[in-house]
């Protein structure tokens, strides 16, 4: 079964001095918290926090590429937030990924 993968920076990371954590990333983590059977539609790949990341890079092409995104397979259908990346399309935001996941597999909306 072919899978969405979602770029996510990992739970905890170090930046500088300090260990850190993405806010949008963790909003992607409840929902995959709230909707467990979404992880069963996703392939998710841990990207580095420093640019460029191989993974977004590799599906996308060069560019400043945003954690979450999430990198719709061929067969995946369209839905709200959609963007093309040489001929890949994807969905770039935690906000538009949860809009993405509402239409698409029937969760709730952000509010």
């Amino acid at each position: 079964m072919t899978r969405d993968a979602l770029h996510l920076l990992p739970p905890g990371f170090q930046a500088g001095t300090e260990r850190q954590y993405c806010p949008e990333c963790a909003e992607i983590w409840g929902l995959l918290g709230y909707y467990p059977a979404l992880r069963e539609t996703l392939r998710i790949v841990h990207e580095g926090l420093s640019h460029p990341r191989s993974g977004l890079v590799a599906a996308l092409g060069v560019g400043t590429w945003n954690c979450p995104t999430l990198v719709l397979h061929g067969e995946s259908p369209d839905g709200p937030g959609v963007s093309l990346a040489s001929g890949t399309r994807y969905v770039g935001n935690a906000r538009d990924i949860a809009q993405y996941w509402s239409a698409v597999h029937g969760t709730a909306l952000p509010r």
